[in-house]
């Protein structure tokens, strides 16, 4: 047998017998190792017959060692097919050229996989590569757009307060947008004043906290809940009213003339203006349809009530009366037309300090009222009322507004 090893393909030549002698076949046997080999030639010379092959192979010389010349002789001898060796041995070698590129053939279609399998197992890692870009880029976006967005809340937070100042100033300069006075206008000067814009400010404040409670309180009553839910709004009611008071009476240290006129109100609530507020009496006017029926008890406390509110008025009224006429005489004591009034100025400014004290005689006259009716009525009855009282005030600025908002007229000239 005569073996050949090229690129991994192991080839055998195997003597066959048949009819017309014997026949060398070609075995091609690929990726075989050298033990499947052996054990491949073994089965295939066990189909002769023991007896033929002695008779037809003489026995080599040197059992020990292979020599494949003196194998190929004993053929030829034995057979007498020299013409068909030669034969048979073309067609071997070229049987061989063709399995020998039909091995490569097959090495290179075996490496094809491989390098198929590389560059699908490189695509996992382009595409993972190219999202992490993406990411990158959409991370990128992202901090740009935040960093924008809080440019932009800062340049408006920066205008915000641009316009605060400005609108200080404004008010500052006489120009009050609640009760309509602008300096030039009307022949009024507010002077700068740091506590009146600061009051203004917080009376802005105040107002949207009342339109939150009138709300809650007229949501409690139609849902009917307990006087114990009621009662703690009606506190709250009655503790935002004392506020509007405390802010009222540091208001008056610094210009008692402006909480006097009530030009941090609408024009209408001007006109039913007292002092700087509303007149406790006409308030119980007002209130007193709007509550429940009264039980005979409570009806003359409140008759009693509005009478003593009429009889603090009146005094209070009057004490303002004598002031206004002291404040007159002074300014005018002397001689006008000296063009020197600086003393009677000074001294008219010391009995403006008692405005002061008249400003806060009001107030206590008011909460003392609200106090007393809060006494004599029910809880239920209390939050009507607080309600009442908080929409009273609501109409007189619709009123207002509509009044500002109507086309005249131009005045002829």
């Amino acid at each position: 047998m005569i073996t050949f090893s090229v690129a991994y393909n192991m080839f055998a030549i195997i003597p066959v017998r048949c009819n017309h002698g014997v026949k060398l076949i070609n075995v091609h046997v690929l990726f075989l190792p050298d033990s499947i080999l052996i054990s491949t030639y073994v089965k295939a010379a066990s189909v002769f017959d023991s007896r033929s092959m002695e008779s037809q192979f003489a026995p080599s010389r040197r059992m020990d060692i292979y020599d494949p010349i003196q194998q190929i002789g004993m053929w030829g001898e034995t057979f007498n097919v020299d013409s068909n060796l030669h034969a048979s041995v073309s067609m071997i070698v070229e049987v061989d050229n063709k399995m020998l590129n039909k091995s490569e053939t097959t090495s290179h279609e075996v490496l094809a996989p491989s390098n198929k399998y590389d560059q699908e197992a490189t695509k996992p890692i382009e595409k993972i590569q190219r999202r992490l870009a993406q990411n990158r880029e959409a991370a990128r976006k992202s901090r740009l757009r935040k960093k924008a967005y809080v440019q932009q809340l800062e340049n408006s937070r920066l205008k915000l307060i641009q316009m605060e100042q400005e609108l200080a100033q404004m008010k500052q300069q006489g120009v009050y947008m609640g009760g309509g006075l602008v300096d030039g206008h009307l022949g009024f000067s507010a002077p700068a004043n740091s506590g009146i814009a600061a009051f203004e400010t917080e009376y802005g404040h105040w107002m949207d906290e009342q339109s939150k409670q009138i709300c809650a309180l007229r949501t409690a009553l139609n849902a009917h809940i307990s006087d114990a839910d009621l009662q703690i709004l009606v506190e709250t009611g009655m503790n935002h009213y004392s506020e509007l008071f405390r802010l009222k009476s540091t208001a008056a240290k610094a210009d008692v003339f402006y909480v006097m006129s009530g030009m941090w109100k609408t024009s209408a609530e001007q006109f039913f203006s007292w002092i700087g507020g509303f007149r406790p009496s006409e308030l119980l006017k007002v209130l007193l349809p709007q509550l429940d029926s009264l039980t005979e008890q409570q009806f003359f406390e409140v008759c009693n009530l509005k009478q003593s509110c009429q009889q603090a008025e009146d005094a209070l009224s009057q004490g303002m009366e004598k002031l206004r006429e002291i404040v007159s005489a002074t300014v005018v004591d002397g001689q006008l037309g000296e063009g020197s009034y600086s003393s009677q100025v000074n001294t008219a400014m010391q009995k403006v300090e008692a405005l002061v004290c008249f400003v806060n005689q009001a107030d206590h006259i008011r909460q003392e009222t609200l106090q007393q009716m809060s006494r004599i009525l029910t809880t239920r009855q209390t939050a009507r009322g607080l309600l009442a009282l908080g929409e009273y005030f609501e109409r007189l600025r619709a009123l207002s507004t509509l009044w500002s908002s109507c086309p005249r007229e131009p005045a002829q000239t």
